[in-house]
C-alpha cells in the first residue's frame, strides 16, 4: 500500500495519494529512506613536484658555485665580492642571489662574528620578616662645588625596617671603603654568622672580589640586582629619591664636610622621624628596634576615645590604627599562595632573626668608641675633616676588634643605632 501511495504521488500530490488510499502521510513519510551519510573525502594527492625551472642550474652547477664559494680563495669573501672577482676574470657562473640561495639551501649564511648572546639572569627573590634579615645598599652622586665634582654617599638600608644601619661620604667610589661601611656596620647591629643577607647592584665596589672576601669572613650571604634592572634594587632607590627631594636638598655641596653635615640631620631626621606610609606610619626606628607594636597600641588607645567621643563621625566603624606588613620582599613570587606560606627554595632567601650581640670573624679590626652628640657616628680614623667627637657606640665600653682592612683616609664612616 506504502509502495503504490508512492507511485500515485508521484503524478498528484501526497495529500491527494494518501486520502485516496486511505493512508497515513505521516506512515509515507516514515517509509521512505533516510538521507544519505556523505562518504568520508579521500584525502587530497600529494602535490606534483614543481618541475625545475628551465633557467636553473642543474645540480651539478650548483655544487661547482658552491665549492667556488667554499674555496680558500674565497671562503672569508661575501658573494658580491666573489662575484665582483669573477667577473674582473671574465667568468659569470650565477647572480649574487642564486649565491646566497645556494649556500642557504647547505645553512652556510651566518654572522661572520658570534653575535654576543645575553644569558638568562635570575631574578632574585628575598623575604625578609624582621629586622637584620636583608640589608640593600647603594651608592649615589652629590654634585660638589663646581662642575664635574661629586661626593659619593654610602647608604645601607634594612628594607624591612627602612632603617639607615650605616652611611658614608667619600670623595671616591671604592671596593676599599665599602668594605669598611660593610665591616663597621655589621659590628654595630650585632650581625651573627649566617643571618644577614646583603643586596646590592652590579656596581664595581658592590662586586668586587675583596668585598666578597669580607662577606663570606662575616658569615652573610650576597645577592646582586640583574644588570640594568633598576627594580630589584627598589628599597635603595626609594630611599635615594627621598634623600634628594627633601626641600633642604641643596643644588651643590660646598665641601665634603658640608656635605657629611647635611647627611648627618637628614638620615637623624630619616631614622627617627620621617612616618614611613610602608610602615604602617611609623618611623624606621621605632621598626627596628622593636617598638612598633607597643606605638600602635596607642595609637589605638586614641582613636578608640575620639571614636567614643564621636562615634557618628566614623562611619566604618571604630578606626583602626594603620598595621605593619609582616613580610617584605624583594620580587615576590608571582602567586599569593606562596606570598604566605614560602617553601624554602635556593631563589629565596629567608633567614631568622637572631637578636643580640656576637663576635666577628677573626679577620676584622676596628676600634670603638662611645658616641657623643645627638647622633651615633663611625668615623674612620686618619680623616682629618671629621669631628674628633665622631665615633660609633660600642657595646660597652671601647673595645678592639680584629681588623679586616687598615683604615683609609678622606671618607666618614657614620652609622645610627
Amino acid at each position: 500500500m506504502i509502495q503504490t501511495a508512492e507511485e500515485l504521488a508521484a503524478s498528484q500530490s501526497v495529500v491527494a495519494a494518501c486520502a485516496a488510499l486511505a493512508v497515513p502521510r505521516s506512515s509515507l513519510y516514515r517509509a521512505r529512506p533516510g538521507p544519505t551519510v556523505p562518504e568520508v573525502a579521500a584525502p587530497p594527492a600529494e602535490p606534483a613536484a614543481r618541475p625545475a625551472p628551465p633557467r636553473a642550474l642543474n645540480p651539478a652547477e650548483q655544487e661547482q658555485v658552491r665549492e667556488l664559494l667554499n674555496s680558500e680563495r674565497f671562503q672569508d669573501a661575501a658573494p658580491r665580492e666573489v662575484y665582483a672577482e669573477l667577473l674582473d676574470e671574465a667568468r659569470y657562473l650565477c647572480s649574487i642571489s642564486t649565491m646566497y640561495r645556494i649556500l642557504a639551501e647547505h645553512a652556510e649564511v651566518r654572522e661572520r662574528r658570534n653575535q654576543l648572546r645575553h644569558p638568562a639572569y635570575h631574578k632574585p627573590e628575598l623575604l625578609a620578616t624582621g629586622p637584620n634579615q636583608v640589608w640593600s645598599w647603594d651608592i649615589t652622586k652629590l654634585r660638589g662645588p663646581s662642575k664635574g665634582v661629586y661626593y659619593y654617599l654610602y647608604v645601607m638600608i634594612d628594607i624591612y625596617s627602612r632603617y639607615v644601619v650605616g652611611w658614608l661620604l667619600a670623595e671616591v667610589e671604592s671596593a676599599e671603603l665599602a668594605e669598611q661601611l660593610i665591616a663597621e656596620t655589621c659590628a654595630k647591629q650585632g650581625v651573627q654568622r649566617a643571618q644577614l643577607t646583603l643586596h646590592a647592584d652590579n656596581g664595581s665596589p658592590m662586586i668586587a672580589k675583596t668585598v666578597a672576601i669580607l662577606l663570606a669572613d662575616l658569615g652573610v650571604a650576597k645577592s646582586h640586582s640583574r644588570p640594568h634592572v633598576s627594580n630589584d634594587n627598589p628599597y635603595s632607590e626609594a630611599q635615594f629619591k627621598t634623600l634628594k627631594y627633601r626641600p633642604d636638598y641643596p643644588d651643590r655641596f660646598g665641601s665634603v664636610a658640608d656635605a657629611r653635615r647635611w647627611g648627618r640631620g637628614f638620615f637623624a631626621w630619616y631614622n627617627d622621624q620621617h612616618h614611613h606610609t610602608g610602615l604602617g606610619l611609623l618611623t624606621p626606628a621605632t621598626v627596628h628596634t622593636g617598638r612598633a607594636e607597643t606605638v600602635r597600641q596607642q595609637r589605638q588607645a586614641v582613636l578608640q576615645q575620639a571614636y567614643q567621643a564621636h562615634p557618628e563621625r566614623f562611619v566604618r566603624g571604630q578606626p583602626q590604627p594603620t598595621k605593619l606588613p609582616e613580610a617584605v620582599w624583594i620580587n615576590p613570587p608571582p602567586h599569593p599562595a606562596d606570598l604566605a606560606a614560602p617553601a624554602p627554595q635556593t631563589a629565596t632567601v629567608k633567614v631568622a632573626a637572631a637578636p643580640g650581640t656576637g663576635q666577628l670573624a677573626a679577620s676584622t679590626t676596628l676600634r670603638y668608641t662611645d658616641g657623643r652628640g645627638p647622633e651615633d657616628r663611625a668615623t674612620l680614623r686618619s680623616d682629618p675633616s671629621a669631628v674628633p667627637a665622631d665615633g660609633v657606640a660600642g657595646q660597652g665600653g671601647d673595645q678592639v676588634i680584629p681588623a679586616h682592612t687598615a683604615p683609609l683616609s678622606g671618607a666618614t664612616l657614620s652609622s645610627k643605632r
